[in-house]
């Protein structure tokens, strides 16, 4: 295994990637023989030099560096409360570019799938700012939708080329979610969390109450892929289940931490899922063990604030609290801005500037956060937090028909190459069905905008592998 492997390899990564396995195979390159009297990786010109040549030899680390990036503190949004610039954001740029130079000198290439994948969706982005009420205010989202749902994803295939390539970035995806499940929990313990009441307990990481539900979206994507290194972790060694469980033990005390009820329904069908897919007979003795959790719960920790938050989804619909009751006015908002705009929708970042026209005199003025860090802060309530509302009421039918295209060639990708016992195409599905599930009680917004795209890049390089000609598909 060379230097270049994760802390925990998913595959047999010492033998180059077959084609029946879904990616491109890796071209071996010979070490370059060592300079006598040249530098050393002692000298820092030596190291960076060394450091870069192995980043476009294995240009998925650079992959794993945006991921990490999104962990890092932002501080106040630079352009606004509607446009947030954050380190993850500027990593994704230079990973833009490394992937267009990489492939204008032919040192790598994008299977044919990507343009009807992303082609459409680029297209209705366009056509939604030409079309829109406020085509200056929409030059901005034109810009992001761009960058999250096109460049991104697109570089993301560029340059991830083989299985350890995506052992990387997965490993990247779980180192993130235990730093900031970690950070959480310590957050909750100390009262140095987002306000939750009277209390400081709610688990935010490193994101702030301003972004209160990043901690938990970010630690449920590494609770699904470390779940999946589980499942197959018996072959893997003595070692590698118990790891394995043990994070798996963080990731859900932060999640559980996170309070975050559209996360935990997210996670929760597409755990179901992959387990399902994977093995029925695990899947019903987890979801045996699950079941006995959650009645054994109330009656260990029945006053704590994550049992209320979990009971109160059960009354969401017939008595819903202040949150949910401004979730279904923003939601009927959006519906009816799609009513009187049908074709292309307002325009993009137009949907606060038409909110208080569309929705009831019921809907907050905004929502409280405060935590010891930043203090009480208002925020403005700028989205319907649904994803394909927020595509309707912006972007009309098409965009919301993009965004179908989208998702449909990703999913008819999975299928067509399905292998339920490869850890990879497991992550990849599993992952599809939380952004799918997740997109009904949110939308992207913050410093997890890109690490959606890395996610859907990871879903992509799975979904648009050619199998070897002849290979029997399960």
């Amino acid at each position: 295994m060379s230097d270049c492997a994760p802390a925990f390899a998913w595959s047999e990564t010492a033998r180059a990637m077959q084609p029946s396995q879904g990616l491109r195979p890796s071209r071996a390159r010979a070490a370059a023989p060592a300079r006598p009297g040249g530098l050393g990786w002692g000298t820092r010109p030596a190291w960076a030099a060394r450091a870069a040549r192995a980043a476009f030899r294995r240009p998925s680390w650079l992959v794993a560096a945006v991921v990490l990036s999104v962990g890092v503190p932002s501080g106040s949004p630079v352009f606004g409360p509607g446009l947030q610039i954050g380190p993850g954001d500027v990593a994704s740029v230079a990973l833009v570019l490394a992937a267009a130079l990489l492939l204008a000198t032919g040192r790598a290439w994008l299977p044919r799938a990507v343009l009807p994948a992303f082609g459409p969706m680029a297209a209705a982005v366009a056509v939604g700012t030409m079309c829109s009420t406020s085509v200056e205010s929409s030059l901005p989202g034109f810009v992001r939708n761009v960058q999250l749902f096109v460049l991104v994803p697109v570089a993301v295939v560029a340059l991830v080329r083989d299985r350890r390539d995506l052992a990387i970035v997965c490993s990247s995806l779980i180192a993130l979610g235990l730093a900031e499940s970690g950070y959480g929990i310590w957050q909750s313990a100390t009262g140095n969390g987002a306000a939750m009441g009277e209390e400081n307990i709610r688990a935010v990481g490193t994101f702030g109450a301003a972004d209160v539900m990043a901690m938990s979206i970010v630690a449920a994507i590494a609770f699904l892929v470390l779940t999946v290194f589980a499942l197959v972790a018996p072959g893997r060694g003595r070692a590698a289940l118990p790891l394995a469980l043990a994070g798996l033990g963080v990731l859900a005390a932060g999640l559980a931490l996170a309070l975050s009820r559209g996360t935990w329904l997210a996670l929760g069908a597409a755990g179901v899922f992959a387990l399902v897919v994977f093995d029925r007979r695990i899947a019903v003795k987890a979801l045996v063990c699950c079941g006995v959790l959650l009645l054994a719960a109330p009656a260990v920790a029945g006053g704590s604030t994550a049992v209320e938050r979990a009971r109160s989804m059960a009354g969401s619909i017939t008595s819903p609290d202040r949150s949910v009751q401004d979730r279904y006015h923003l939601w009927a908002a959006a519906g009816r801005m799609w009513q009187d705009h049908p074709v292309t929708g307002v325009g993009l970042k137009n949907f606060p500037a038409y909110r208080d026209s569309y929705a009831g005199i019921e809907l907050s003025s905004g929502s409280d956060t405060a935590d010891p860090v930043r203090g009480y802060e208002r925020q403005p309530l700028l989205s319907p937090h649904n994803q394909y509302l927020l595509f309707l009421a912006e972007q009309g039918v098409v965009g919301l028909a993009a965004l179908a295209a989208l998702f449909g060639t990703l999913l008819a990708g999975l299928w067509a190459r399905r292998r339920p016992r490869d850890p990879f195409w497991l992550a990849s599905a599993a992952l599809m069905t939380f952004l799918l599930v997740n997109f009904v009680y949110a939308d992207l917004g913050g410093p997890t905008c890109v690490l959606f795209s890395v996610v859907l890049g990871v879903v992509a390089c799975r979904a648009f592998g050619e199998p070897a000609a002849g290979e029997a598909r399960p």
